[in-house]
């Protein structure tokens, strides 16, 4: 298989085919574009570990399919790790106050040695890079959502006259 088949393959299984199970399921088209848009907001949550409980919560409370949002979710986990530093930074920035100098894998490895220490020395930071997430989570979730609402109004009249045309 070449890589042109073996992507169209993964995206017809991974991405349409869930899709289309949910619409057969009876789940709206405005639930799915919301699960969608959710899933790639919360799946760059900028806390390290934490984007699945993030998606468990706030999936639960809205009522969304938990499996659906965190499967989705997984697709984002390069994306997550390539913002960490960045809501950090901006976080920071908003805050004017001094950047830390620890990359990542420093505070992987302090993080390891002492939890407590690291939550004391890190705790604000986390706070901050939290604050840029949000600025940055609520209108992209916002803009996601209508434009995966669109698209899937497309796919879901493409998809519904094709199967009603079928025998």
């Amino acid at each position: 298989m070449q890589l042109k088949e073996k992507a169209e393959f993964f995206y017809r299984k991974r991405v349409l085919s869930p899709i289309k199970q949910q619409l057969t399921q009876g789940v709206s088209i405005e639930k799915i574009a919301l699960t969608l848009a959710l899933s790639v907001s919360l799946g760059i949550f900028p806390i390290l570990g934490s984007t699945s409980l993030v998606c468990l919560l706030v999936g639960g409370l809205l009522r969304l399919n938990l499996p659906f949002l965190l499967v989705t979710k997984s697709f984002f986990v390069g994306l997550h790790l390539a913002l960490i530093m960045v809501f950090i930074r901006m976080g920071e920035s908003l805050n004017r106050v001094e950047p830390i100098t620890l990359g990542i894998d420093e505070m992987l490895a302090e993080f390891k040695e002492s939890p407590s220490q690291f939550f004391q020395d890190f705790g604000l930071t986390a706070w901050y890079a939290i604050q840029a997430w949000f600025l940055v989570a609520i209108p992209l979730t916002v803009g996601l959502h209508f434009l995966f609402r669109w698209l899937l109004r497309n796919y879901a009249t493409k998809f519904l006259s094709s199967t009603i045309a079928a025998p």
